[in-house]
C-alpha cells in the first residue's frame, strides 16, 4: 500500500512537471517550428515581473488539483488521460486556427482543398529528397535523406519501412 502511494506520487509529480504549463502555452500559440511559447504572464502570479519556483509550483499544484476528478489527491490513469486530452485539444485548436489564418487565401475563414494544396512545406521537402528530379523518391534517396537528417541531428535516424526493428 505504501509503495503504491509512493509510486503514484512519483508518477503524479513527473507527469505534472512535464505538462505543467501546456494549456497556458496552447492559449498563446506556438513560435517558429511549433514550439509552444512560455507563458510568463500567467506564471507571474504576483505580477512583479519575475517567475519564481514557488509560482511554478503553485501553477502545477492548481493544475493537478483541477485534474483530480475524484478529489483523492492522486491522479489515476483516467484523470491523467483526461488532462492530457484536454491539453492536446487546446493545442490542436490553436494550431488549426493558425493554419486557417496562414492558408486562407480568399479570406472566408475556411480552407478549401486547393488552399490546403498550396502549402509549400511538403513540396519543398519532396523536391529536396528527390535528388535526381524524376518526380519520385527512391529507397536510396529516402535513405540518403534520413542519413543527412541524422548527421544534422546528432546521429538520430528515424527508422522507416522494413528497416524498422521488429518487436
Amino acid at each position: 500500500m505504501k509503495t503504491s502511494r509512493l509510486l503514484a506520487a512519483a508518477v503524479l509529480l513527473g507527469t505534472a512537471g512535464a505538462v505543467m504549463i501546456s494549456p497556458a502555452m496552447a492559449e498563446r500559440g506556438t513560435r517558429g517550428g511549433g514550439m509552444p511559447m512560455f507563458m510568463f504572464d500567467q506564471l507571474d502570479a504576483d505580477k512583479d515581473g519575475k517567475v519564481t519556483e514557488a509560482e511554478i509550483d503553485a501553477q502545477r499544484t492548481a493544475r493537478v488539483k483541477a485534474a483530480d476528478a475524484n478529489g483523492d489527491g492522486l491522479m489515476n490513469a483516467d484523470e491523467l488521460a483526461a488532462m492530457q486530452l484536454a491539453e492536446m485539444t487546446a493545442r490542436a485548436k490553436v494550431m488549426a486556427t493558425e493554419m486557417v489564418a496562414r492558408m486562407d487565401s480568399d479570406g472566408d475563414g475556411l480552407l478549401s482543398a486547393a488552399e490546403m494544396a498550396v502549402k509549400s512545406g511538403p513540396a519543398k521537402f519532396f523536391k529536396r529528397v528527390d535528388t535526381d528530379g524524376d518526380g519520385a523518391i527512391t529507397r536510396a534517396e529516402a535513405d540518403a535523406a534520413a542519413n543527412d537528417m541524422a548527421d544534422r541531428h546528432g546521429g538520430r535516424k528515424e527508422m522507416h519501412g522494413d528497416d524498422a526493428p521488429a518487436n
